[in-house]
């Protein structure tokens, strides 16, 4: 994955010091960002703090960048750092408190909705308490739609180390959501 013509650029443009190539950057990875922190911490506020981290790291390592790799595999590894440095500091916030609550105001005839939501709940809870590696990695594959390659690319490891730590994720995932799930279909029955 090399670097586009249009991202070269833009990063040569900050290189050089030009502060409207700064802000496009951001304009065009802001989201992506964002999305991946949120996946990550489960929390929107703790989720902009991972992304103004990442952009202080891209805006004060930008020189640093030579093009070997996408500008897009370089974000992801700056974001994915920030998610692993925020982790590492232990900044432990509850992340669907409000969410859980909002569900248990909805009205009784939103039941499909409800149960949705919750499966949808459990399964945000179950990834966020997997460890780190295994968590970036689900994010990266699930949430951001990354390939095999492009993700042991961001990470810095094979792609056969991408596939472990997914089916590493999915038996862990399906040990944490199988009770519910039969606890769901036995409410059924």
């Amino acid at each position: 994955m090399a670097i586009t013509q249009a991202e070269r650029e833009l990063v040569s443009a900050r290189q050089r010091g030009e502060r409207d190539a700064f802000r496009e950057l951001f304009e065009n990875y802001k989201d992506r960002v964002y999305s991946v922190a949120l996946r990550f911490a489960g929390n929107p506020n703790t989720a902009m703090d991972i992304a103004q981290d990442t952009f202080l790291k891209l805006f004060s390592s930008i020189r640093d960048f030579r093009g070997d790799s996408s500008f897009d595999t370089w974000i992801y590894r700056l974001v994915v750092n920030s998610c692993l440095d925020h982790r590492r500091k232990a900044w432990r916030l509850i992340p669907l408190a409000g969410e859980f609550l909002a569900t248990l105001r909805t009205t009784g005839d939103k039941l499909d909705d409800m149960l949705r939501q919750e499966a949808g709940g459990r399964l945000r809870a179950a990834v966020e308490k997997l460890p780190a590696n295994l968590r970036i990695t689900v994010v990266l594959r699930y949430t951001e739609g990354l390939s095999y390659e492009q993700i042991a690319e961001v990470l810095g490891c094979s792609p056969g180390t991408v596939a472990s730590r997914l089916n590493r994720a999915h038996k862990a995932l399906e040990r944490s959501l199988s009770p519910w799930a039969n606890e769901m279909r036995a409410g059924y029955a």
